[in-house]
């Protein structure tokens, strides 16, 4: 079945096996929080799963001599979402093609992964010069500026964390890491003043407004504060077991629609409220267990290309999982980001297991494994 270079012992089962449950445990989750999307789901984790496997069984290495197109797929589909793009609370993110709707950013972060990996490693030699570096930045800002202005604040500091950990892995000097850090964290301190100023034209007047509320939460308990607010009762009164699947209580926040889109952005709430602290870190636990086993297939790829694609991988799931759960906790202010396996979104599950399948190739090619 697999030819000659594969080795079945090499496929990684525990990845696919902890991919697949904590996926069917996002279907059960979105089954309470909203039901009528719940099929939905289910269609997407059999479409994800799928192309999974056929990723699995195609040489990554050959996927990667075709980055340059993903690089302009991935710029045309971000471009689309401008003129083509739906709206929906305040931000537009989807298209629709064929009566299909998915969200282009999600793709673009399958696509950029493959397409740094590869850009990286052929730069690897020359990687520390100025002339590779600023035409790796500029690389980056024309797809991190289309999905910023969707606007998408959430997805663009996962990408910009997803390519600094590419960076990193693939050789950035550390005297070029910390200078940057030097600049950049100053930098980023007196964005933030700028952007609380009135009027100020940096940000959406949302997006200030849900910053606002994040530092001064009491002061927009009945508006933008609203959702994290509520947020936090659900997660808390939920304390270790949980209220119960699909519970009847009357002071559930759930049963009370106290938050809107349980089943994306605040899904966590949901597991929270119903099934208790257990019940988010059986989450958590899950998600490390998968970010550990890329990280491990990583380590032992064949190439430094194998590695970067894992650690972009990695990355993306990690990162986003924190900004999730940080965004349902008040740790960081509302941004709007689904939680990788669990929330709902057919666009965001298929992107995932498409990265996985991935990386399942690289570990089918890998060298014996160093741990």
């Amino acid at each position: 079945m697999f030819p000659k270079a594969y080795h079945i012992k090499n496929y990684d089962f525990v990845l696919i096996l902890f991919s697949v449950i904590i996926s069917v445990y996002g279907v059960v989750i979105i089954g309470s929080a909203r039901e009528s999307v719940q099929s939905r789901q289910i269609v997407g984790l059999i479409i994800g799963v799928c192309m999974m496997i056929i990723l699995s069984l195609v040489d990554y290495r050959f996927l990667l001599n075709f980055y340059w197109i993903y690089y302009f797929l991935s710029l045309i589909l971000l471009f689309s979402v401008l003129y083509l793009g739906s709206s929906h609370g305040g931000a537009t993110r989807w298209i629709t093609i064929a009566g299909i709707q998915f969200q282009p950013s999600e793709v673009a972060k399958f696509l950029l992964i493959l397409f740094f990996a590869k850009f990286i490693m052929k730069n690897k030699e020359k990687l520390n010069t100025v002339s590779r570096i600023l035409a790796g930045l500029g690389l980056f800002l024309f797809p991190w500026i289309l999905i910023y202005k969707e606007p998408d604040l959430s997805t663009s500091m996962v990408f910009i964390l997803i390519f600094l950990t590419m960076l990193f892995i693939g050789g950035l000097s550390l005297r070029i890491i910390f200078g940057t850090l030097a600049v950049g964290v100053p930098v980023i301190v007196l964005g933030l003043m700028l952007v609380l100023q009135p009027n100020q034209e940096i940000i959406k007047d949302y997006q200030q407004a849900r910053i606002l509320a994040w530092l001064q939460p009491e002061n927009y308990s009945n508006d933008e504060g609203y959702q994290q607010q509520n947020s936090i009762v659900a997660i808390g009164s939920g304390q270790l077991t949980g209220k119960g699947y699909k519970n009847n209580e009357v002071g559930s926040v759930k049963n009370g629609n106290f938050i809107s889109e349980p089943q994306t952005d605040f899904i966590f709430a949901i597991v929270g409220e119903e099934l208790g602290f257990l019940g988010c870190m059986a989450i958590l636990v899950l998600i490390l267990i998968i970010i550990v086993e890329v990280l491990r297939i990583g380590w032992s790829a064949p190439d430094i290309s194998g590695t970067l694609v894992c650690a972009g991988v990695a990355a993306h799931l990690g990162f986003q999982t924190f900004f999730n759960v940080a965004v349902t906790t008040a740790v960081l202010p509302n941004t709007g980001i689904p939680l990788p396996f669990v929330s709902y979104g057919m666009t965001s599950l298929i992107s995932i297991f498409m990265e996985l399948g991935v990386v399942l190739n690289v570990g089918l090619l890998r060298q014996k494994d160093r741990f």
